[in-house]
C-alpha cells in the first residue's frame, strides 16, 4: 500500500465469529474503528426519523415508554423472517451509510494508518466499495454457536440467527481480500490478524 496513506479495511462475516475482536486488535495496532452496529443504534435512538419508520413498519409496541426501541423484540422478528429483515435494512442502511462515509473521511484526515469498518452487511450495503481491503472473519459452527450462547443468547435465538446467515461466507468470499479464521485459540487468531495487518499496511 502507498506509504503515508490511510488504508480502509472492511471487516465482515457471520455473527459470533469474532469481527469485534479482530477490529479491537486492529485498534490496538493503531487503526480507528467504526462499528456499523453502533452507528445503527445512534440513528435509531429515541426521536430519530428511522426509529419512527421502524415503529410504523413493525408496530408501535416496539417502542418503549422513553421512545427507545425494544431491540431484543425487533431482533426476534427479523431474524425469524428474511422479508422482515430486508424491510428493516431498507430503513436503516440509507441513514447509516452517510455517517460511515463521514467517519472514514475523518479518519483519513486524522492521519491514522488505517480506518476499520466493521459491518455484517459490508458487501450487501455497498460499504465494501469504500474499502481498500475486505476481511471476512470466519469460524467453525461449533465455535460460533458456543460464543453466542456464552454472550447470553439463548440456544433457540442463537440457532435462528446462525440459520438466517446460512451461506453468508460463500456469498462474501468473492469480495474478500483475506479470510481470517478465528476457530482456534485467541493467541493463534491474533497472530493471523497481525500478519494480515502487516501485509495490508506495509513496512512501517
Amino acid at each position: 500500500m502507498t506509504a503515508g496513506r490511510t488504508i480502509r479495511i472492511g471487516i465482515t462475516g457471520p455473527i459470533g465469529c469474532g469481527k469485534s475482536t479482530v477490529a479491537g486488535w486492529l485498534g490496538e495496532l493503531g487503526a480507528i474503528g467504526i462499528d456499523a452496529d453502533d452507528v445503527a443504534r445512534e440513528v435509531t435512538g429515541p426521536g430519530m426519523p428511522a426509529t419512527a419508520a421502524i415503529a410504523d413498519a413493525f408496530g408501535p409496541e416496539l417502542l418503549r415508554p422513553d421512545g427507545s426501541l425494544d431491540r431484543a423484540a425487533l431482533g426476534r422478528i427479523v431474524f425469524a423472517d428474511p422479508a422482515a429483515l430486508a424491510r428493516l435494512e431498507a430503513i436503516v442502511h440509507p441513514v447509516v451509510r452517510p455517517v460511515i462515509v463521514r467517519r472514514l473521511e475523518e479518519g483519513s484526515a486524522a492521519g491514522a494508518p488505517a480506518v476499520v469498518v466493521e459491518a455484517i452487511k459490508l458487501v450487501e450495503g455497498g460499504l465494501a466499495a469504500l474499502c481498500d481491503e475486505v476481511w471476512v472473519v470466519v469460524c467453525d459452527p461449533e465455535a460460533q454457536l458456543g460464543r453466542l450462547i456464552a454472550r447470553g443468547t439463548d440456544r433457540w435465538d442463537a440457532e435462528a440467527r446462525i440459520t438466517a446467515q446460512s451461506g453468508l461466507v460463500k456469498r462474501l468470499t468473492p469480495a474478500a481480500t483475506r479470510l481470517i479464521d478465528t476457530s482456534g485459540s485467541l493467541a493463534g487468531s491474533r497472530v493471523r490478524v497481525e500478519q494480515a495487518w502487516r501485509a495490508a499496511i506495509g513496512p512501517a
